[in-house]
């Protein structure tokens, strides 16, 4: 079950994000698996593949899945989770000033870089 609402908070995290910044799954979806599931990147990566799938990365996603680097359930739970969420981030992002986004897409993206250097 606490696997289940990891996957769910990452889902509704990259939702928001993608709908507040514009931000793809890999700047998201990855890092977050890595951290809070202690995924090696390529399970990540797949993982990540199989919520962006309805969209992109079917070819990707297969070479990946018949290596195992997938977790299915998570990332179609990921998914979910996302496409529910990513209204309320488009939403916020067209209420808030644009100085304002600006600013927090841009410290969003040093800290997820700061944490991807220096992390595992």
């Amino acid at each position: 079950m606490l696997d289940v609402m990891i996957f769910i908070t990452i889902g509704i995290a990259a939702g928001i994000l993608s709908g507040l910044f514009g931000v793809g799954g890999g700047i998201i979806i990855i890092p977050a698996l890595m951290f809070f599931k202690g995924f090696s990147q390529l399970k990540a990566q797949g993982t990540s593949l199989i919520a962006m799938l309805p969209p992109v990365g079917i070819l990707a996603f297969i070479e990946y899945y018949k290596k195992g680097n997938t977790d299915l359930v998570g990332g179609i739970i990921i998914c979910s989770a996302m496409l529910l969420s990513a209204k309320f981030g488009g939403q916020l992002a067209n209420m808030l000033p644009m100085n304002v986004m600006k600013r927090a897409f841009g410290i969003f993206v040093i800290l997820v870089g700061i944490k991807t250097f220096f992390g595992k």
